[in-house]
């Protein structure tokens, strides 16, 4: 029996790792909030503690970005204080007997979905993360597809809007700043939303389904600027499935009906005919799995 691979999901606000057998179960994981400053402590820490005395087989890394998978660095915009950070050598050191693999988190979140959630059997698909920003990741003719850097499929910054609001990558317009979590937020409170005071997506939800305007003309807007980012990208990539997750993807029907209008209206070309939307199915695990196999892709 191969023995499980070691997968490590590092973003700006968690980091998790988690055992991965073959079949891509998890066996078993942890997560920790990430600190402020010198996250590698927390990184070893929480690796250490879910490797123990097992025997792995391997080290699969997805790691918020944008990343560097020629050299394996890292540069989380929501970490300051890793700026072309050496993840995969610094994680090499630890395990030195076993490969270590690394890609962005959204192209885990894509393959994760793809070996074990909605994206079973489909070979050209997209994975969206609809959250605080908007993540994304391929994998094409099967296989994950980083482009020539590792960020390729990074949706969220698509535009979508060219005079729009700015975005932190320092664009205008993107997806993430129409459907990201706080994004919308902002965006009901100036349309008139009397909000709580720390409302956040998960209050808007509620507002929406219980029919307030605002609310429900948010998420309005927000699937249709998924839904033409999908477009966009199914048209230059020949894609058949998009699947999407997320905290505001909890939403349900109120993001995924005005993304199935959207592509109804954007994706008109005939070989999109059949391009197909589902739910994520893994939820926090789509990363890790996703992370593990990377490594089970290598051999």
């Amino acid at each position: 029996m191969t023995d499980p691979v070691l997968a490590l999901d590092f973003g700006g606000t968690k980091i998790a790792a988690a055992l991965v057998d073959s079949s891509g179960s998890v066996l078993r994981s942890e997560r920790v909030p990430t600190p402020p400053e010198n996250p590698w402590d927390a990184v070893v820490s929480v690796l250490s503690t879910v490797a123990g005395d097992a025997p792995i087989s391997g080290v699969g890394i997805a790691s918020a970005g944008p990343v560097d998978t020629v050299h394996g660095t890292v540069s989380p915009i929501n970490v300051p204080s890793w700026q072309a950070f050496p993840l995969r050598s610094s994680v090499a050191a630890l395990f030195p007997d076993v490969p270590v693999e690394l890609a962005g988190d959204g192209v885990c979140m894509a393959l994760g979905e793809h070996w074990r959630g909605a994206g079973q059997g489909s070979r050209f698909m997209v994975g969206l993360v609809v959250s605080t920003g908007v993540g994304g990741g391929l994998v094409l003719d099967g296989r994950p597809f980083g482009g020539r850097t590792g960020n390729a499929g990074h949706i969220g910054h698509l535009v979508v809007e060219p005079d729009g609001a700015p975005c932190t990558c320092g664009g205008r317009g993107c997806v993430e700043t129409v459907a990201g979590g706080p994004r919308m937020v902002d965006w009901a409170r100036r349309t008139g939303w009397r909000a709580p005071r720390n409302a956040d997506a998960a209050h808007l939800a509620a507002a929406a389904l219980a029919g307030e305007e605002i609310p429900l003309e948010a998420f309005d807007r927000a699937g249709h600027a998924v839904g033409m980012a999908i477009a966009g990208a199914a048209a230059i990539c020949d894609l058949e499935l998009a699947v999407i997750g997320g905290g505001v993807a909890q939403a349900g029907e109120l993001l995924f009906e005005p993304v199935r209008r959207a592509l109804k209206t954007h994706a008109g070309l005939s070989y999109l005919e059949g391009l197909e939307v589902r739910a994520a199915q893994l939820g926090g695990e789509a990363g890790l799995v996703g992370a593990a196999a990377l490594v089970r892709q290598a051999r």
